[in-house]
């Protein structure tokens, strides 16, 4: 392992490292998924809920993906078959790069869409009257529209991906993230201060237990679970880049309370405003792509914070798809010697072919809808991987270091380097036993309410 961790490029630093790691899980879900859930199930009761399935599945399957990743020094494939040659555990590596491939292929069209509002919110706040369902509706039912905006935002994703892990991921984590927190920031002060905001901070902050219920036990462990990037191998990948000195319980807290934070502050900068100006909060693409614009067009140079608030949820997905890509890029590289640059041109063309079905589903294919789930493409790729892929994968990571990696090999990579925080007993326990029941109930109740209820 000694001779794999000096050939592999790593991170230059720790902050270089906690920023593209943040990144990853700080994406379109914190920004517009995260506030709504919150303000249906309870407001600050909710927070806690979802601070306790943080503490319980979220941070312990953060540690455990860190671990593997360095601890072999490979792509999601290489990991299990470094660790558990011989037999079929590759395959939870194969299932992983799969999922992040998956999900790349339809978030980049969502994020296609932010990228166009950066302008099309300009346009709706100048133009009284406008009526921004139709907008919207209009962008995503054309055909050429959201295929030209996907495409950019994967040669942007590609170009990055390309220029290695230091020059490329590194860099841009470091330019991006302080951005987004400065835009989210300036995006708060202006929502709180709006004449009626408080209607808005009640809605969300408001400790209300009477709207907690086993619904709201479930949507914390599935938003704590999708939203750090868990079981999709980005952060096995990233993990796969730190050196024997990078103190992983730290650095997984690190990334846990930063994407936690965006998420609380994400809905400090939405709900205000919303409530402010007379709308009802929505779900979701119509809470930013309709519901947002229209408050936009109401305040005070509304479309200079449009453009902030669209160049703010530009920059979420952009660094969540940063990490999606290198997990197939770091695939080609080490299990098929690829180049970089060849790797990452190759994949983004091949994603974006993936993800035109999703693209037109809303023209071309708007007919379509998936047998049990009722659903138009986009969605369906959705489902399939927050209900499926990526809780399934999470499950064998946890049970191939409880059981079958061994528990003192993880604790004993887990632990170097530390200096304030050590692995012991308590994470055995959640990993082994508390993670796998809770992703099962994750796994199950999704499939109830689809298929059964």
């Amino acid at each position: 392992m000694k001779d794999l961790k000096k050939n592999r490029e790593h991170w230059a630093n720790r902050a270089g490292f906690i920023l593209a790691a943040a990144g990853s899980a700080i994406g379109l879900g914190n920004i517009w998924r995260f506030p709504y859930m919150t303000g249906e199930h309870g407001g600050a009761a909710f927070m806690l809920i979802y601070l306790m399935a943080v503490l319980l599945l979220g941070y312990p399957l953060v540690i455990n993906e860190m671990v593997l990743g360095r601890a072999a020094q490979k792509d999601p494939v290489g990991v299990f078959k470094a660790l558990a040659p011989n037999g079929p555990w590759w395959l939870v590596g194969a299932l992983s790069v799969f999922t992040g491939f998956f999900i790349l292929s339809y978030y980049a069209v969502v994020a296609g869409w932010s990228l166009a509002y950066v302008y099309k919110v300009v346009i709706a706040a100048s133009t009284p009257g406008i009526d921004h369902a139709s907008v919207f509706k209009n962008h995503i039912s054309s055909v050429w529209e959201p295929i030209a905006w996907q495409g950019l935002f994967i040669i942007i994703t590609v170009s990055i991906i390309a220029s290695g892990v230091v020059k490329g991921i590194q860099r841009w984590s470091t330019i991006l993230m302080p951005i987004l927190f400065v835009l989210l920031l300036i995006l708060i002060v202006r929502s709180v201060t709006l004449p009626g905001a408080g209607e808005g901070l009640h809605y969300y902050l408001n400790p209300d237990f009477s709207k907690v219920t086993g619904r709201t036990l479930l949507a914390a462990l599935a938003q704590a679970f999708f939203s750090l990037s868990l079981g999709m191998g980005a952060l096995i990948t990233y993990g796969s880049y730190m050196g024997d000195k990078d103190e992983i319980p730290v650095n997984a807290l690190w990334v846990a309370g930063l994407d936690t934070g965006v998420a609380l502050l994400a809905g400090l900068a939405l709900f205000p405003a919303i409530f402010a100006l007379g709308f009802e909060p929505g779900a979701g693409p119509g809470l930013a792509f309709i519901t947002l614009p229209a408050v936009f067009a109401q305040m005070p140079l509304g479309g200079v914070f449009g453009v902030l608030f669209f160049f703010l949820l530009g920059i979420a997905a952009l660094t969540s798809a940063i990490s999606l890509l290198e997990v197939v890029t770091a695939w080609l590289i080490d299990e098929k010697d690829w180049s970089r640059k060849k790797a990452a041109i190759c994949m983004g063309g091949v994603v974006f072919i993936v993800g035109l079905p999703a693209a037109l589903g809303y023209s071309v294919f708007k007919d379509f809808s998936f047998p049990g789930l009722n659903t138009d493409v986009l969605d369906t790729y959705d489902w399939f991987s927050n209900s499926i892929f990526l809780p399934v994968g999470g499950f064998f990571m946890a049970v191939f270091t409880g059981y079958f990696w061994g528990i003192k090999h993880a604790i004993h990579e887990a632990n170097k380097g530390r200096k304030a925080v050590t692995v012991g007993r308590w994470w055995v326990l959640l990993i082994r036993y508390a993670v796998p029941v809770l992703i099962i109930f994750i796994i199950a109740v999704g499939i109830y309410d689809t298929f059964i209820r």
